[in-house]
């Protein structure tokens, strides 16, 4: 037994950074991971061609598994239907549990129709490209005709893996539908660069004519687009590349209507008018429905916490304490409304805390913030014994369950980095569990 382990449940950005404080605070830490590799949305989000910045990420967070007081189990999935649950791992008498498990559940609109074929959550899709089990194995087709729902950075990212990286024929079209107006775009430009040539500009400047007089309710000159959100307009591309990428502004999705085959043939908006909410503006519907040819739909919309996973739950994330007298701290203590308590020594942090709330720069900002106030409730809380790192490992493989350590993450590296080069690629990596598992058990043999 060991004075008082900290269990850190989740090996993105968030769980990284928080388990190489409370390590560098002189405790043991010991990180659960649902998937085998390490980083998360480092590692499965951020978009396959920047090299660069994965690359960075990678050697930070091998620095952090290598520090001698952090022990790493990939694999080990919790989850309340799962063979490790949140209760079950109270039985190894850690002295914190810090969940950093990010925002795994799907956003939905609950639109009828939206169980056809053809229709995904960005994550999920993300998740495809990015090669993350079982995602990667799974049917993420798409057709002629993308429509993305949303106007931030991930609706760019999979506007560009559509029209420019995405393997086999590229759609004719990809259309972005935004319930407001093209002010309110959230992308950066320079994420928007990578796609701009793809931008049909007479089109665009027809949307703008079509939409002028419902944002000048709100006060706002679409004339003035070209100056601020779209600077693209005064430009033009050398070569017009054949797809097309469209906006479709103040058009809210009512309704998805599939075709004789179930996939999704038409998405049916209504379309808005734009008003003035103090400083913001908002949509408001009106009585006009448009019926759009579409065969593939994305929803870029955000995502919220897994329900599944078996702490309490709030509003879209997982439930904290409402302590108004401390909230800093309290922000971060898991709270059961059930019974009007905090979940003594259990804590969120990142995305579990707040939803798709800023990226991997916020996530360890947030994860850094939340350990400040663990270190002061370790530092009052009764000594626990809990059960070893190697314990707990030999207890979970007991329940069958094919874990790996960070060992097998190192050994697990060098074999896709030999694949890299034998193929020639700037990257390898393999998409399935059994892929992974069956190369770190080969080279070890070996």
């Amino acid at each position: 037994m060991d004075q008082g382990i900290v269990y850190v449940v989740g090996a993105g950005p968030a769980g990284l950074f928080a388990a190489r404080k409370i390590a560098t605070a002189g405790y043991q830490v010991l990180i659960l991971n649902r998937d085998i590799k390490p980083g998360g949305l480092a590692e499965y989000g951020i978009y396959p061609q920047k090299f660069h910045m994965k690359n960075g990420l990678r050697k930070q967070f091998a620095k952090i598994l290598a520090m001698p007081n952090v022990d790493y189990i990939g694999n080990a999935r919790v989850r309340s239907d799962e063979r490790l649950t949140v209760e079950g791992l109270k039985d190894w008498a850690p002295a914190a549990i810090v969940y950093a498990v990010g925002a795994q559940g799907t956003k939905n609109l609950g639109l009828p129709g939206e169980d056809a074929k053809g229709v995904y959550s960005a994550k999920d899709f993300v998740y495809h490209y990015n090669l993350l089990p079982p995602f990667a194995s799974q049917d993420f087709s798409t057709g002629r005709r993308v429509a993305i729902i949303g106007m931030g950075n991930v609706m760019a990212d999979i506007a560009r893996w559509l029209l420019i990286d995405q393997p086999g024929e590229k759609p004719d079209e990809v259309t972005v539908i935004a319930r407001r107006g093209p002010f309110e775009v959230k992308f950066d430009r320079k994420e928007f660069d990578e796609i701009e040539a793809f931008l049909n500009r007479k089109e665009l400047q027809d949307e703008l004519n079509r939409v002028a007089e419902a944002c000048k309710g709100a006060g706002q000159d679409v004339g003035q687009v070209a100056d601020t959100t779209f600077p693209w307009l005064k430009t033009q591309p050398e070569n017009t590349p054949a797809s097309k990428l469209k906006f479709r502004f103040l058009s809210s999705p009512i309704a998805i209507e599939p075709g004789a085959d179930r996939r999704i043939a038409h998405l049916r908006v209504v379309e808005n008018i734009l008003v003035r909410d103090g400083e913001n503006t908002r949509p408001k519907a009106t009585d006009t429905e448009t019926l759009l040819d579409i065969d593939t739909l994305i929803f870029a919309i955000g995502d919220l916490a897994d329900r599944g996973l078996g702490l309490p739950y709030g509003k879209n994330s997982y439930a904290t304490n409402p302590d108004t007298a401390n909230p800093d701290r309290a922000a971060y203590e898991v709270f059961d409304p059930a019974s009007g308590k905090v979940v003594d020594g259990v804590f969120v942090v990142g995305w579990a805390r707040k939803a798709s709330e800023g990226l991997v720069g916020k996530a360890r900002f947030d994860a850094e913030q939340g350990v400040n106030h663990i270190l002061k409730y370790l530092e009052g809380a009764a000594k626990k014994s809990s059960a070893s790192a190697a314990d707990v490992l030999s207890q979970i493989r007991s329940k069958g369950i094919e874990t790996v350590t960070k060992d097998d993450i190192i050994t697990l590296g060098q074999v896709e980095a030999q694949q890299a080069q034998a193929h020639g690629l700037p990257e390898f990596k393999f998409s399935t569990n059994q892929e992974m598992l069956r190369a770190i058990q080969t080279k070890v043999a070996g």
